[in-house]
């Protein structure tokens, strides 16, 4: 049979598991009476764990937010996922400029795990493998990323300290519509206020953000994702490439996704004798600062297209033609 401080603590993980518990739950759970229930529950209280009473018809116990964090109570599966999100995030820059937190974290759980779990855990550490390599992310600091995120949840402006990619810094009012991550890095999308357009910026270029007096209505239409990943499709490059591509844009977008490439649908009246064929024509717009990746994806895509501009896109084209028919004929 359990000892009471065993009970003590597992009441203490059902009470983390959260929602209100009644009396008599908790009882069967543990298998007590009731008033062993409420001893239980003092002793807690003692502990500085800040378990609240709820009345009425369904009230019971419940786990109120402290001043500081309870003796954690997590199951094998729990301490598993919570390390490999752990390792994961860290892969993917998914961490803040307080990068030995994760580090810490990781090793105060894998420090109280049992024997037979940490060994499994290792070694499901030691197989695996990744199909990308670890980057070397710029990471943002954690009170900006709190700030901002605090300040989209309510609509409040912001004032930020910001260095661009020249490092030119500025300080900007801004309307944070929410925060992005993505490929390894967090951003922020919103209005400038200042000047009255949507930007999208670096969270680890923020040095400072603070809240300002006031409120402001998101605008309806794309979501913050969507709007970031337009944001890195219009940015300004030095080619500035159109084409019309014959297909769906599952097909385009499977080469050339959103972060890349903006799609819209083109009406194309064929000339006489010509037929239309299956599917519609896509305006593709792209701004790029490379050329020459480009026709191996247009290559890959095995559908028809037509090149609006530059024109040196289509002399690499040809020259692609030209070098992938030449290697075909030799002998």
């Amino acid at each position: 049979m359990p000892r009471p401080t065993g009970r003590v603590l597992t009441l203490l993980e059902l009470l983390q598991s959260g929602g209100t518990r009644t009396v008599a739950e908790l009882a069967d759970r543990l298998g007590v009476e009731g008033r062993t229930v409420r001893r239980y529950v003092g002793q807690l209280i003692d502990l500085d764990v800040p378990v609240e009473s709820v009345r009425g018809r369904y009230g019971g116990y419940r786990l109120a937010p402290g001043y500081r964090l309870p003796p954690l109570m997590l199951s094998d599966d729990e301490a598993l996922a919570v390390l490999l999100g752990l390792v994961a995030g860290r892969r993917a820059g998914l961490t803040t400029t307080e990068r030995t937190a994760s580090e810490t974290a990781s090793a105060k759980i894998r420090r109280v795990l049992p024997k037979h779990i940490a060994r499994r855990l290792d070694l499901l550490l030691e197989t695996l493998a990744f199909t990308d390599q670890p980057g070397e992310f710029d990471t943002p600091d954690a009170e900006v990323l709190l700030a901002i995120a605090d300040a989209v949840r309510h609509r409040r402006p912001l004032s930020v300290r910001y260095t661009d990619r020249d490092g030119r810094r500025s300080e900007r009012t801004l309307h944070a519509y929410g925060i992005v991550a993505h490929s390894g890095r967090w951003y922020v999308t919103g209005e400038d206020a200042r000047i009255g357009e949507d930007r999208t910026f670096r969270l680890d270029r923020i040095a400072d953000a603070r809240p300002l007096p006031g409120s402001f209505e998101a605008p309806m239409g794309p979501g913050p994702a969507q709007r970031v990943l337009s944001g890195f499709a219009t940015a300004e490059y030095r080619h500035e490439v159109i084409l019309r591509i014959h297909g769906t844009a599952e097909q385009v977008r499977a080469h050339l996704p959103a972060s890349v490439a903006n799609l819209d649908e083109y009406e194309y009246e064929p000339a006489a004798g010509q037929d239309r064929g299956d599917g519609r024509w896509l305006r593709v717009e792209l701004r790029v600062e490379r050329l020459d990746w480009l026709p191996r994806v247009l290559a890959t895509l095995d559908r028809p297209f037509v090149i609006e501009r530059p024109e040196e896109l289509r002399d690499l084209v040809i020259a692609l033609a030209d070098r992938l028919a030449s290697d075909a004929r030799r002998a």
